[in-house]
């Protein structure tokens, strides 16, 4: 897997992107602007700590995001794609997380765009909030009981029709390349893989664990 440094990283990020932006007080329905391409993100050395101000406080699924950095929102390997709003990029508030979570994301999908240089992009989808916390209905959709402090991260499943948008029923996910997902993030470090009952996506069984509402997409959650 492409070594990552990840202060080196940290600081692309931050220049590629607008300031921390906060999640609307309501659910907020209209298309907001769109958003520039980041600039690509250079990974070529390892940094085996990440930045002590950048850190998962709590747990998944009540807790808080300290010093959290934007996930860009496309590169020659993913896009971004909003949950609620059915379009890509992703809104910048809804894709925050520890530097260390950024930096395996974006290693192990340089790793699959290798392994198949002609497969569409890659969808990544919600991670947390600019400062972790509640991601819940209020923010639209079914919201998240987790992804609270920078840890966990939706990505859409790749379809057979090769179209670059979200699936829709497990019918049109492309299993092969579904499974080689998940195969990644758990060689990334995931501890937790969350995948569709309706699909046959494989792995160790207290990992990859069949979860309601999965069909589209695997949610991944790393360690610190």
């Amino acid at each position: 897997m492409p070594i990552v440094n990840l202060a080196a990283l940290a600081a692309a990020v931050a220049a590629a992107v607008p300031a921390q932006q906060e999640p609307p007080a309501a659910p907020v329905e209209p298309v907001a602007p769109q958003e520039a391409p980041a600039q690509p993100i250079p990974a070529p050395q390892i940094s085996p700590r990440q930045p002590a101000r950048s850190r998962a406080i709590g747990l998944p699924f009540r807790g808080r995001l300290a010093g959290g950095v934007p996930f860009p929102p496309q590169g020659p390997a993913f896009a971004t794609w909003d949950p609620v709003l059915k379009r890509s990029p992703n809104r910048l508030w809804r894709r925050y997380a520890t530097v260390r979570t950024v930096a395996r994301i974006l290693a192990l999908l340089e790793t699959y765009q290798q392994a198949h240089p002609t497969a569409p992009r890659v969808l990544v989808g919600d991670l947390s909030l600019p400062r972790g916390g509640p991601f819940g209905r209020r923010y639209g959709g079914l919201g998240h009981a987790s992804h609270q402090n920078g840890l966990d991260v939706d990505v859409y499943y790749p379809r057979l029709d090769r179209l670059e948008t979200a699936p829709r029923r497990a019918e049109q996910v492309d299993q092969v390349l579904a499974q080689d997902l998940v195969d990644l993030f758990l060689q990334a470090g995931a501890e937790k893989v969350f995948v569709g009952p309706n699909l046959e996506l494989e792995g160790p069984r207290e990992k990859v664990i069949p979860l309601v509402y999965h069909d589209d997409h695997l949610h991944a959650r790393f360690g610190r």
